[in-house]
């Protein structure tokens, strides 16, 4: 289906292309952290120290999140089905290059040509599932798109244990050929043509490019210097610092420049949307919360409560069972309740959640611990489905790119936050005899509040 849509896609032609988009997002999402498990033989095998392979790691998120927004930027100047389609076959042939690397630097350069190619496939994804659906039926997509995200995210460690019993740590990457390739030919079958914008396209400019990766590229290092705390022999809370006070100055030139341009490739025409902005507030807040809870919960049940690792994944495992039952439920609500208000009884939920983990008696029983993990799941689940459906519905259709992209970086934006903040705590609390995992739960139900103020203050805006 080449043809442009006013209001999506007739069925069959929806699904199918709903099947693609939802195949390239699992692709991107999952290899995010499949190879977290596979460092140690990794390292082992290229001969790399602890420090060297956590970028392994780091280089595939850090290059989509300097290339998220620009290659959203360009979905609205050339296609988001070519952007989608550009990306897709890139993951797919740096994956190639990252089962066949034989050394550090070449992994680390596959791994960051991986992160290009999935940062294409995000970018563009919400945009695309704007055009797919009808504008009645946008909630269901949105709720699929969460749905898979949320599901893709956790079950990365359990894909990659499951590889790994049977094989070498190169073939984390093999699925990624054919199923990647399959995506990109399918892509150019039934995903939509973007609709005419009434704006000329933006103005494409090299030095703001290298501004947002610059801005976001310090932010990200220093995040995980600070989350690192020590791992190389020059690393250091002071470093971390350096490093996101060097991005703050680097974004507040780059907002700057943004501010006037008339489709500018930081969204800031769509933050002048109030109901826009509380949205992504509510994002960066919720994320922020998300990620204290998902790296303080491993060492509270490991080291403080005395869990097997076995143990400990089977039981955070009833997170993402309540976010796969709810979210389909909150994409129906969508329409029938305001999203401000579902919003913000997610969040209260999850703020529930957190905080009855945080209060958790030191020898709970394993139902105990589910029940408050699946509680922070539901509420999770419930609040994202309607927040991503009002950020990418309030911007104009022609701006689905903006949104689109922005939707990836709040996500990114508050999961690197959330890691610094983690940081700062465990510099004051450096034991882990539970204090600072409680009190990193009691702050991110803190944050899942201010969530959900933003989201309820969108009913009035």
């Amino acid at each position: 289906m080449n043809a442009p849509v006013s209001d999506g896609l007739p069925e069959p032609l929806r699904s199918g292309a709903m099947r693609v988009i939802l195949l390239g997002l699992t692709l991107a999402v999952l290899d995010t952290s499949i190879v977290n498990l596979a460092q140690p033989d990794i390292a082992r095998e290229l001969q790399m120290n602890a420090a060297q392979s956590v970028w392994v790691v780091n280089a595939y998120q850090l290059a989509v999140l300097v290339s998220l927004l620009p290659l959203a930027a360009v979905g609205e100047r050339i296609g988001y089905r070519r952007v989608y389609r550009a990306g897709m076959l890139l993951f797919a042939l740096a994956s190639i290059a990252a089962m066949a690397a034989s050394s550090m630097g070449t992994l680390i350069a596959a791994r960051a040509l991986q992160g290009l190619g999935a940062s294409g496939v995000m970018a563009v994804n919400s945009a695309l599932v704007r055009l797919i659906y009808p504008a009645g039926r946008l909630g269901r997509g949105m709720a699929l798109n969460s749905l898979v995200v949320a599901v893709s995210a956790m079950a990365g460690p359990t894909v990659s244990a499951l590889i790994l019993s049977v094989a070498s740590w190169p073939w984390l990457f093999a699925l990624n050929l054919p199923l990647g390739v399959l995506a990109w030919q399918r892509a150019g079958r039934v995903l939509p043509r973007n609709p005419a914008s009434p704006t000329p396209p933006a103005r494409f400019s090299v030095f703001d490019v290298l501004l947002n990766a610059a801005m976001f590229g310090l932010l990200f290092l220093g995040g995980s210097e600070l989350t690192q705390r020590g791992s190389g022999p020059h690393a250091g809370p002071l470093a971390g610092w350096w490093l996101l006070g060097g991005g703050l100055v680097v974004g507040a030139l780059h907002l700057s420049r943004q501010w006037r341009r008339t489709v500018p490739l930081f969204p800031v025409d769509l933050l002048r949307i109030p109901v826009f902005a509380l949205s992504m507030a509510s994002s960066v807040s919720a994320f922020c919360a998300q990620m204290l809870s998902f790296l303080a919960l491993p060492f509270l049940l490991l080291q403080t409560y005395g869990h097997s690792h076995l143990q400990a994944g089977l039981l955070i495992t009833a997170w993402p069972l309540a976010t796969a039952i709810v979210a389909p439920i909150a994409g129906r609500l969508i329409g029938r309740y305001h999203s401000g208000l579902l919003g913000g009884l997610g969040m209260a939920v999850f703020a529930c959640g957190l905080a009855a983990l945080s209060f958790m008696p030191a020898h709970a029983a394993n139902a105990d611990v589910a029940w408050r993990l699946a509680l922070a799941g539901a509420g999770f689940a419930l609040f994202q489905s309607p927040n991503n459906h009002t950020i990418v519905s309030s911007a104009p259709l022609h701006r689905s790119g903006g949104a689109s992209g922005m939707l990836g970086t709040a996500r990114l934006t508050g999961q690197t936050l959330g890691a610094v903040i983690l940081a700062a705590i465990f510099t004051l609390h450096p034991g882990h005899d539970g204090s600072a995992e409680t009190l990193a739960l009691l702050v991110a139900a803190g944050c899942a509040l201010c969530a959900g103020v933003c989201s309820c203050l969108r009913v009035k805006a």
